[in-house]
């Protein structure tokens, strides 16, 4: 393969050298990192990386492929991926084709060569900031540091309704789409739900004439407080009916009862991220994939329910009066660690009219 040298400039004026794969084209976006050690295609196709450029952590990535059937949506959503090491030769037995051909296809660019582990610190110490990836050095930053994501959930949420069907449905389920992961909905099926999803544009009223058992809130990109209509919806329907919300679902729901929220300096996202129950003080190994914060202290009608074990941020809250609860982190992971999946199972006793919190 011929290699073609690419540049990867931050707003703050360094420049990281890489050679191109993927698609072939300059794009500006929010540069992040994630850690997990496996799940690139789960990375690749979580649509809360909507506007982003994605930094793997994990040096090689690439090796068993792409398998469609492990895709969390229809197409990749972020801007660009930034790797050490991508494998051109995957092996494995379900593999369906490679990291590069898939990028190619859904064009979108990528970079290999480049000494990630730098980059990340740099993110770290700095905090997220744009980034071009261009074909020629750039001089002027300008239009870089000027870029915002906005309109994020609109672009990432399904265009219709649609039915998730299981063999013996026990439970009617709303799943409120702001732009999830498909696994959310496989773990509701897999519980006996019939699953139905709808566009983030829906109204408190379209979500209550289901008269469902629950309501999904799934996660979703960009800043939590920028849909408004959302949270007014969100805050109609509080009380009515069973809430389960995920990532930022659990960020409007906090917005809707008169919560705050703020972003962080590098976000949360990986597979590694310890968070602690405080009811029972056990922690969980948990999922992640945000850049905004529920500030603990501005929580109304709720009781915080986890924390993040490293830097003690909101990871979790219960409104026992409203029959619902939030977590930040992803018990749907995939791939990633299952500690929490069972707060799915506390969803279904919700519904099911026994428990009425987490």
């Amino acid at each position: 393969m011929k290699e073609e040298k690419v540049y990867l400039t931050l707003q703050n004026g360094r420049v990281f050298e890489g050679k191109r794969f993927g698609a072939v084209r300059d794009v500006v976006g929010e540069l992040v990192f994630t850690t997990g050690m496996t799940g690139y295609i789960e990375t690749l196709t979580d649509p809360s990386y909507y506007g982003q450029i994605v930094i793997q952590t994990y040096p090689l990535i690439g090796n068993y492929g792409m398998i469609l059937s492990d895709c969390e949506s229809k197409r990749p959503y972020l801007t660009a991926y930034v790797v050490r090491e991508y494998c051109e030769n995957p092996s494995n037995f379900r593999c369906e084709g490679t990291l590069d051909a898939y990028l190619k296809k859904n064009n979108i660019p990528g970079i290999y060569g480049v000494d990630t582990r730098e980059l990340t610190r740099t993110v770290r110490e700095s905090g997220v900031m744009n980034a071009i990836i261009s074909s020629k050095p750039v001089d002027d930053l300008e239009q870089v540091k000027k870029y915002l994501i906005q309109g994020a959930v609109n672009a990432c949420t399904c265009e219709s309704e649609m039915i998730y069907q299981c063999s013996a449905p026990q439970r009617t389920v709303v799943l409120w789409d702001f732009g999830a992961k498909e696994n959310i909905a496989r773990e509701l099926v897999k519980r006996n739900c019939k699953v139905i999803r709808v566009p983030a544009y829906y109204t408190a009223e379209q979500i209550l004439s289901y008269h469902a058992d629950g309501l999904m809130l799934t996660n979703g990109p960009g800043d939590p407080a920028e849909n408004t209509d959302i949270i007014q919806n969100i805050a109609k329907i509080a009380g009515k009916m069973p809430i389960f919300g995920i990532c930022l679902g659990h960020q409007l729901f906090a917005l809707a009862m008169g919560g705050k929220t703020k972003k962080m300096k590098y976000g949360h996202r990986g597979v590694n991220q310890p968070v602690k129950e405080l009811s029972t003080g056990r922690v969980y190994i948990s999922s992640q994939n945000h850049g905004y914060e529920v500030l603990a202290d501005s929580i109304q009608k709720g009781t915080l329910s986890f924390v993040n074990a490293n830097d003690n941020t909101c990871e979790g809250v219960v409104y026992p009066e409203l029959n619902a609860f939030t977590v930040q982190f992803h018990p749907e992971a995939c791939g990633g660690p299952l500690d929490a999946t069972g707060l799915f199972d506390v969803f279904m006793t919700m519904m099911d009219g026994g428990k009425k919190d987490a």
